[in-house]
């Protein structure tokens, strides 16, 4: 099939909207800290992401994508891009766009996925082990997940299915980032106080560019310009909409006062919940869903942070966790081909089922494993010193918001 003009130029602006999400993060994760630490998550978003950049191009791309070894990962074959087409589609993936450009759309997701775990180890990591965590994180948990569902692998063949990324990427990272959260530990004085966000605007402007990019991230993943990307960036929308509505309501009604934090944190929950089931749902559907996937994150951060006193500073275990369990086994519920609602019986929904546990369960052992390893090893904890003066100025010699003279 020959290179469709229409389709590339679509997925040339996708991919560079999901690149938008990247300092998106960092600003929506900042301003939700405190301003000691402001630095530092810049440091790990753009060192992260040039790392995760270089890895995807000498290797990443062919263990994710590459032809199947065992169900689990893909072999070498396209290290470095050997053999990737830069004038042909990858047919099997893609079939009306370049094959470069396959690549890079799926390394924007293989950039932003690891970088999602920010916001939970957030002012309590070493630098140098964070580096070495994603490193290792991304080759030994994102690429296999990925070939298993994306790549061909087992999963895929089961008949598991992930529009963009409920599974492999919410999924993931909620699960991992609960293991993470549990090694490292609370932050130093956790409780309210330090829960305050220093910076309002900034992460509203974060939370802002994070919405228009997803509409790149869910509708991108049709991989074409036409109807499925036009109902799914209408669908992103109103998902996103609804649970910002539903955050600020329940926060309202629990504090008696509206929240604008509630509030946008809603609306990443609502777009991060309807991410599995973007392309496979209609407006109606989704409505319904957004309302559920509302509700279900702001019970899990109210249960995770203030129940079970789990620090968790943005809220990534429920808004990502909780969130890619429900959407992902949803799709098995509203699929408007082969969901239990429309005729298709209890295959596709078990089918669901039985891919977010799977991959839950990897995300969770695989991170748990690996940061108690580290924490015997490395360390990842740092220093009382260094946590309280804040990890800017004494890891990297600069503050966020410097005093001039």
């Amino acid at each position: 099939m020959p290179i469709d003009t229409g389709d590339t130029a679509w997925m040339l602006i996708a991919g560079c909207l999901v690149l938008l999400m990247i300092p998106a993060l960092g600003l929506f994760e900042s301003g939700l800290l405190r301003k000691k630490n402001v630095v530092s998550i810049f440091m790990q978003i753009f060192f992260g992401m040039s790392l995760l950049s270089v890895m995807w191009f000498v290797f990443g791309f062919s263990l994710s994508f590459g032809p199947s070894t065992t169900g689990v990962i893909g072999n070498l074959d396209w290290a470095f891009l050997k053999g990737i087409p830069w004038d042909a589609p990858l047919e099997q993936y893609a079939p009306t766009i370049p094959g470069v450009l396959f690549v890079k759309f799926q390394l924007m997701f293989a950039c932003i996925t690891p970088l999602l775990l920010t916001g939970t180890i957030a002012e309590r990591m070493k630098f140098s082990s964070f580096i070495i965590f994603i490193t290792a994180w991304t080759m030994l948990i994102y690429y296999p997940i990925v070939h298993m569902v994306w790549g061909g692998g087992w999963l895929a063949q089961l008949g598991v299915v992930d529009f963009a990324g409920g599974i492999v990427i919410h999924t993931t990272v909620g699960m991992a980032a609960l293991a993470a959260a549990l090694v490292l530990g609370k932050r130093r004085g956790f409780g309210p106080a330090i829960n305050i966000p220093h910076s309002i605007p900034l992460a509203v402007l974060g939370s802002s560019l994070l919405w228009l990019g997803w509409f790149g991230f869910n509708a991108g993943s049709a991989l074409a310009a036409g109807s499925v990307a036009g109902n799914t960036v209408i669908v992103t929308h109103l998902a996103s909409s609804v649970s910002a509505l539903i955050w600020a309501g329940l926060s309202w009604m629990r504090t008696g006062k509206p929240s604008i934090v509630a509030t946008i944190n809603g609306a990443i929950a609502g777009l991060a919940g309807i991410t599995p089931a973007s392309g496979y749902v209609s407006v109606e559907h989704a409505f319904v869903l957004a309302i559920a996937i509302g509700v279900l994150s702001y019970g899990g951060v109210v249960l995770i942070r203030d129940k079970l006193k789990i620090d968790d500073p943005v809220g990534a275990i429920a808004v990502h966790g909780v969130n890619g369990f429900f959407g992902a086994i949803a799709v098995g519920l509203f699929a408007t081909e082969g969901g239990l609602f429309f005729g298709g019986g209890i295959g596709m929904l078990s089918t669901q089922a039985l891919g977010v546990l799977v991959i839950g369960a990897f995300g969770f052992v695989f991170t748990f494993i690996l940061m108690k390893i580290m924490q015997k090893t490395v360390g990842i904890r740092i220093s009382k010193v260094e946590e309280s003066a804040g990890i800017d100025a004494v890891s990297f010699g600069v503050e966020a918001y410097s005093t001039f003279e």
